[in-house]
């Protein structure tokens, strides 16, 4: 590493490598990084060349558009539910692609979930902070426009909107699905999944749902 490298010149390496992705993270300083009195390492050339399908979560990651959160003690039973969804504001100007889901750590309990696609759901929404980007190289990190909400213990069902299918468990399992991003959904839309356990109503439970997700930018021509 040279000793005359500084924050601002390694801020520009990265924006260089990732030069797919159209945003610049790097407009402003980055933390600083001390100078190595090691001499630069020698490059190994490969007497062969490489060619490398690169999976598309990795890529959308490399592009610092992959996020992952999750909403954590979701309670719901005794006639109440709950639910967690990805939402995306009217004024995002980026595309949801919903990548995988889960449900987990639900106990003493079977469960269902239903997976609705641009729907009004009961209760006040809260927003979660357990949310973070996928790429933690980019400088300053990049902050999701979706927004990853929920709400416990409600009443009553989603109202309008797309009960696009229903998946159920029993306790202590998990519930997982890799969409791959083929779920896509414009500004205003939502994916959410809403948790209720019909089958043991006289029980009280929580459980948890995590989403992965990319943000792809909206092109106004």
């Amino acid at each position: 590493m040279d000793n005359n490298l500084n924050s601002s010149v390694y801020c520009n390496d990265v924006s260089n490598q990732i030069s797919s992705s159209k945003t610049n993270y790097c407009n402003r300083p980055c933390i600083y990084f001390p100078p190595c009195s090691l001499p630069n390492p020698s490059i190994y050339k490969p007497s062969i060349e490489y060619v490398v399908d690169v999976p598309i979560n990795l890529a959308k990651s490399l592009e610092g558009k992959y996020y992952v959160g999750y909403a954590d003690e979701l309670s719901f039973g005794k006639g109440t539910s709950a639910w967690a969804r990805l939402f995306n504001p009217p004024n995002s100007r980026v595309n949801l692609h919903v990548t995988v889901w889960t449900v987990s750590d639900v106990s003493e309990s079977t469960f269902r979930a239903q997976i609705w696609f641009n729907t009004e759901p009961p209760g006040t929404p809260k927003e979660s902070t357990l949310v973070t980007t996928s790429n933690m190289a980019f400088c300053p990190i990049p902050i999701p426009k979706v927004k990853l909400q929920y709400a416990t213990n409600v009443t009553g069902e989603p109202i309008d909107g797309i009960k696009a299918f229903v998946r159920r468990g029993q306790p202590e399992t998990t519930i997982v699905d890799d969409e791959q991003g083929k779920f896509i959904f414009p500004p205003g839309g939502s994916f959410l999944i809403f948790l209720s356990n019909p089958e043991s109503p006289e029980l009280s439970t929580n459980g948890r749902i995590a989403f992965g997700w990319w943000e792809e930018p909206i092109c106004n021509k």
